[in-house]
């Protein structure tokens, strides 16, 4: 009687997990369709991605400049916060004593500050002085990914096995050197993980955006100047009254859920590469 009811559980409960995993991602390939489908009449055209906007009121133009201002913002980002952060990180797990407490605090609070809030900040002490610029974005998109890198690895570095530090002091490596060689590589894949997730989030970012890149109807690789990016295009095509502009919204949304979806694969095809 009881071995049965154990099961009768047993499958409920497996039918519940199933049914919600379902349902989760159901529900990404719904968005993801949806927008791909309202946006199709720009998604397929390859003008859309290397072509700049058009005048007000024509049709066609595409989103070259956004591309190429995203990738700049990002990668400036990138170099900032993910050294910072990994770095962070490593004192956190291994040197920080009884300032852990403190610090993981800091860090936790800035992972939930607003991005917004984040934008006004770096308005008001960086792009007052210097004006709208990629730079500017930049740091402001690095003071949101800043936090998410440095709990991220060091959780990740918490999963590496004591066993293998014991046994690298044992044999007379200082703590850097067993921090380095061993631990840091034995924890990368969860590193690489968490600096992709804070990757996709400054990705995505628009309020700290319009006040720091501001954006441009032109393609620009100037550091110290506004640029575009995609999600300020979507913002701004979103609000314009005309159709032609809410449909390469929607394909700019697209585009934007793709590249995550593309840098996501990449990093997984990486991590496990490396895990084998």
């Amino acid at each position: 009687m009881r071995y049965r009811l154990r099961r009768v559980i047993n499958m409920a409960m497996l039918s519940s997990v199933t049914a919600c995993s379902i349902l989760a991602v159901g529900l990404m390939f719904l968005i993801v369709g949806y927008i791909g489908i309202k946006g199709a009449g720009y998604v397929v055209k390859p003008s859309f991605y290397l072509h700049e906007p058009v005048p007000i009121g024509q049709t066609g133009g595409g989103i070259s400049h956004a591309i190429v201002g995203t990738a700049i913002l990002t990668t400036i980002s990138a170099v900032i916060a993910l050294p910072l952060g990994i770095a962070a990180g490593v004192y956190l797990s291994e040197y920080a004593g009884r300032d852990r407490l403190v610090l993981r605090f800091i860090a936790d609070t800035l992972t939930g500050v607003p991005s917004i809030v984040v934008g006004l900040f770096v308005y008001a002490f960086l792009v007052i002085h210097t004006g709208f610029s990629a730079l500017s974005g930049g740091v402001a998109l690095a003071v949101i990914m800043l936090p998410i890198v440095t709990r991220t690895t060091e959780e990740a570095l918490y999963l590496v096995p004591r066993d293998q530090r014991e046994a690298a002091l044992a044999l007379g490596s200082p703590k850097w050197r067993v921090v380095a060689g061993v631990v840091i590589p034995g924890a990368s894949p969860t590193i690489v993980t968490g600096c992709l997730l804070a990757t996709a989030r400054a990705a995505g970012e628009t309020a700290p955006l319009i006040f720091t890149a501001f954006g441009n109807n032109f393609k620009s690789t100037d550091i110290n100047g506004p640029v575009a990016a995609i999600p300020l295009v979507i913002f701004k095509y979103a609000q314009g009254p005309y159709k032609d502009q809410h449909d390469q919204a929607w394909a700019a949304a697209f585009v934007l859920v793709m590249l995550m979806l593309v840098l996501s694969a990449l990093t997984r095809f990486a991590v496990s590469r490396r895990l084998k």
